[in-house]
């Protein structure tokens, strides 16, 4: 691919990735005042609430699977690193060491984190509260992470 396109591409995907931060952005100053959350008022959320709460846990996934799928990857390719990067975790290790993300065990627990919203638990809202309390802590330091990673790719995106 051309140096040309390989910056259009990486442009359109840092901007799905960056609508998706800007939502999840929302969600979370919509959430602020419920913060932290308690399993009593877990169970007392009204239904709008509830939607915020999914719109927050959505836009947490998308942009973590987006940046893990696409956009580190890409990073990797526009730097034109070198190398045998045949697993995830290598690449990783190679971008924390490039300096395009922070810390490599930092977003395997991002990952670990969006893993976690797979299992639902409804009937405890202990549980419910404890795993959202947790995201809404680590879903700065994915926002962090992404800033980073885009400020770091900038270095080498030529518009």
């Amino acid at each position: 691919m051309s140096t040309l396109l390989q910056h259009q591409a990486f442009k359109g995907v840092e901007d799905i990735c960056h609508t998706h931060a800007e939502r999840l952005q929302w969600a979370m100053s919509s959430l602020t005042d419920l913060m932290p959350l308690t399993a009593e008022r877990s169970s007392k959320l009204s239904p709008i609430e509830l939607a915020i709460f999914d719109q927050f846990i959505v836009r947490f996934s998308k942009l973590q699977d987006a940046m893990g799928a696409k956009l580190l990857p890409m990073i990797l390719e526009i730097t034109h690193e070198q190398g045998d990067l045949s697993t995830f975790i290598d690449k990783l290790n190679r971008l924390e060491k490039i300096g395009a993300i922070p810390s490599t065990q930092q977003w395997l627990l991002l990952r670990e984190m969006r893993n976690q919203f797979a299992h639902d638990y409804p009937e405890d809202p202990e549980i419910q509260a404890s795993l959202l309390n947790k995201a809404f802590s680590q879903a700065t330091i994915l926002l962090d992470v992404f800033a980073h990673a885009t400020a770091f790719a900038a270095k080498y995106i030529k518009e």
